[in-house]
């Protein structure tokens, strides 16, 4: 038996709660109103008993013995569901509807991906083919340019900097489409998507998941219960396309391995005028490269917070510290700055330290069942990881 629990039921008062008294809250919800059909709840480790009536509460779906027992209680990223999809709190509804509804255009220019797939190094070296080799001055300038479709709404997209590019994490079937515009997709191999999924998560004051484990990380990354979804489905829903004329199927490992390679191939497909450049220009791909070096963009995505100023739900525009993030409101968590790097290792493998063998294998039996009768993973056949 398997009981699925329901998100907070009453989102305007549980966004002026902390994290710790929002999650205190759910557990005892869960605990006094339904949280298991034998009468018994066990909220982290202890057991109470409980009044047999429906609960929402917003952790995992509770694991069952052959006894009924509830085993644990699992935590995870505090999210809610808009339009079938579970998204954060850092989109607002209104965002997320703007977007899914944004007609695309036949100049538009898309760089898409699963979250922690690369997306960000994709728009940095877009942006600076764009530029000639200049890079931003901050990290306003640059989502001005490439706005985030999800988090800014349509209007901002349809009103960014030109040449620009539009980002998005949505699967094809969500993505908007037109047949002219142009879309830079970018995936990862699943173990160290995973990995860097983790942290972002963890450290985003507004996920409520600075708790969490890699094991509990782990669990809902395999089972595809996260935001924007499934690993798998996502990838495989763009994948049937990477032979498409104007889609331009891309791997991090690949950006890694030959950056240079990489550029010339963005630069061709964004346009002869960019191709063209390259060639007149011989230094260009050098200064690209070098404002696209990891240090580089840690110099504008890590010296802040996560979300641009005009970016933040009911922000005042104050600063909010890093420090003691769990007495903040989620309100204000979401305007919080990361407690980690935004922008990271960038490396492929970092997956090693982080798995148990159990993990691998179990990572392993999931690419078996979700990948059957396609040979998605052979865009890995040349990096290392297990089989």
């Amino acid at each position: 038996m398997q009981l699925h629990i329901a998100p907070f039921d009453n989102p305007q008062r549980a966004s002026r709660l902390s994290c710790e008294k929002l999650h205190t809250e759910r557990e005892r919800n869960h605990c006094g109103r339904g949280g298991s059909s034998s009468g018994t709840c066990v909220v982290a480790g202890q057991r109470r008993r409980r009044q047999p009536k429906v609960s929402a509460s917003p952790f995992a779906p509770l694991k069952w013995g052959p006894d009924l027992v509830v085993l644990d209680v699992m935590a995870r990223p505090l999210t809610r569901e808009i339009a079938g999809m579970k998204w954060s709190h850092y989109f607002s509804e209104a965002s997320v509807r703007s977007a899914l509804a944004y007609q695309a255009r036949p100049d538009d220019v898309f760089i898409v991906s699963y979250p922690k797939c690369g997306t960000t190094w994709l728009q940095y070296l877009v942006y600076n083919i764009y530029s000639g080799g200049v890079p931003p001055r901050d990290r306003e300038q640059f989502w001005d340019n490439t706005p985030f479709l999800e988090m800014r709404g349509a209007e901002r997209s349809i009103q960014r900097t030109k040449p620009g590019a539009i980002k998005t994490h949505l699967p094809f079937d969500r993505q908007p489409y037109n047949p002219q515009a142009r879309y830079l997709y970018i995936t990862r191999n699943p173990f160290d998507c995973c990995v860097s999924y983790y942290y972002h998560t963890k450290h985003l004051p507004g996920y409520c998941f600075s708790k969490g484990t890699f094991d509990e990380f782990f669990e809902l990354f395999v089972t595809g219960d996260l935001e924007y979804g499934d690993y798998f489905d996502h990838v495989l829903s763009w994948y049937p396309h990477r032979a498409d004329s104007n889609v331009l199927f891309l791997t991090y490992e690949e950006l890694k391995k030959d950056t240079a390679a990489a550029v010339a191939e963005i630069a061709a497909f964004l346009g002869d005028e960019y191709k063209d450049r390259l060639h007149r220009e011989p230094g260009l791909v050098g200064r690209i490269l070098e404002a696209a070096a990891l240090n580089n963009m840690k110099k504008i995505f890590n010296s802040c917070d996560f979300a641009a100023k005009d970016e933040k739900n009911g922000s005042t525009g104050e600063e909010l510290k890093p420090a003691e993030v769990k007495d903040l409101s989620l309100e204000e968590l979401i305007r919080a700055p990361m407690t980690g790097e935004f922008v990271r290792k960038g490396a492929v493998g970092d997956w090693k330290a982080h798995m148990s063998p159990a993990q691998v294998q179990r990572l392993l039996e999931r690419i078996k069942v979700k990948t059957a009768g396609s040979d998605v993973m052979d865009l890995w056949e040349d990096t290392d990881i297990p089989r």
